[in-house]
């Protein structure tokens, strides 16, 4: 028996010894020591071993098993090294080469408008409030002095989920969501920025756009006035597009507000002298503005006798095509690298 168990670890070596292979290695080893292994067959026939001989037999083939696992260990080892070895000859790096340039990312125009928004309007004391994409009738129209069957949703009228449910025309409803929330009817200074729809398409329009509105509501004893919100405006304007801009009030009509205004700025190409873009006038139509009509104040809660305060809304895509120099707003929508990555250039971030 100790012959039979020398003569299967000597030949067990040598197979160790021809293996250049891990996989090969890792199989060899489940034929020597595994249960179907020479080694387990003699543990398996001690039964017919003189009871006196067991344990020698046993212990002998315990020793071998042992041998066999430090021999596989070893060899294990060598391969791997050698693997290794053999990487990092192949895969080896000039560190002295020129390296691949990463295509650095870019901020969309239309978000960097967006920050730029906030940061003036958190600075002047705004909160800037979120509201829901898929809105109902009732904040969308109703509550905004838009009732069923007004002529001036004709133009808004767009994309209805179901008679109750459409996408937002505007982000006055979120106007009307923190009126009606304010349970206490504290003053309200905010902003609301998101996406809106309406069924637009051309160089100018889009059927989704972003939109900011503002939204101011306090005492009557604070004397709420329209000088508060051309004030507003043209600290928001002049921040925006340059401390040379203009703004010019001209009286227009809003369900919502009363009296209400379009507010028009000087053009950003010509400076005001007349050019092609401002056909010839030297201003450009951007917001909408108002007083807040008492009837939106008394539908959401405030007393009108009590609170006034004033609203306002632009289109932040003209916004950032005013900007930026932009003249197709479907620019804006189309994800060409090209075209935004010279945005880094003009707002000097390198």
């Amino acid at each position: 028996m100790k012959e039979r168990i020398e003569q299967i670890v000597n030949s067990a070596k040598e197979r160790i010894n021809k293996i250049e292979d891990l996989q090969e290695l890792q199989e060899l080893k489940v034929r020597l020591l595994g249960k179907k292994s020479e080694l387990s067959d003699l543990l398996k026939g001690l039964g017919t071993v003189a009871k006196e001989e067991r344990p020698k037999i046993g212990s002998l083939v315990n020793e071998a098993r042992q041998e066999l696992e430090e021999k596989i260990g070893t060899a294990e080892k060598k391969l791997k090294e050698k693997v290794m070895n053999q990487k990092l000859e192949k895969e080896k790096i000039d560190i002295t080469a020129p390296s691949t340039k990463i295509t650095r990312g870019s901020k969309h125009p239309i978000n960097r408008v967006i920050e730029e928004i906030q940061d003036i309007f958190v600075s002047m004391g705004y909160d800037v409030v979120d509201g829901p994409e898929l809105e109902t009738d009732e904040f969308c129209f109703e509550r905004l002095n838009l009732p069923k069957g007004h002529p001036a949703r004709d133009m808004q009228d767009s994309f209805y989920i179901t008679d109750e449910y459409l996408l937002r025309t505007q982000t006055s409803s979120v106007q009307a969501r923190t009126m009606l929330g304010n349970e206490n009817k504290t003053p309200i200074r905010m902003i609301c920025i998101g996406k809106t729809y309406r069924k637009e398409d051309d160089a100018t329009h889009s059927h989704q756009f972003n939109q900011v509105e503002g939204l101011v509501v306090d005492y009557k004893e604070k004397n709420i006035s329209l000088a508060d919100l051309k004030g507003t405006l043209e600290v928001f304007m002049k921040k925006m597009l340059g401390e040379n801009t203009e703004l010019r009030f001209r009286p227009s009509y809003f369900p919502f507000t009363e009296p209400s205004y379009e507010v028009d700025v000087t053009c950003f190409k010509c400076g005001g002298k007349g050019c092609s873009l401002c056909k010839k006038t030297g201003w450009i139509e951007l917001l909408g503005s108002g007083m807040v009509h008492p009837k939106v104040l008394e539908m959401n809660g405030y007393d009108p006798e009590r609170y006034s305060g004033f609203a306002f809304g632009t289109g932040i895509d003209r916004l950032a095509m005013f900007k930026y120099g932009i003249t197709d707003m479907r620019y804006l929508y189309t994800n060409d690298v090209r075209f935004l990555k010279q945005f880094d250039r003009k707002d000097n971030n390198f």
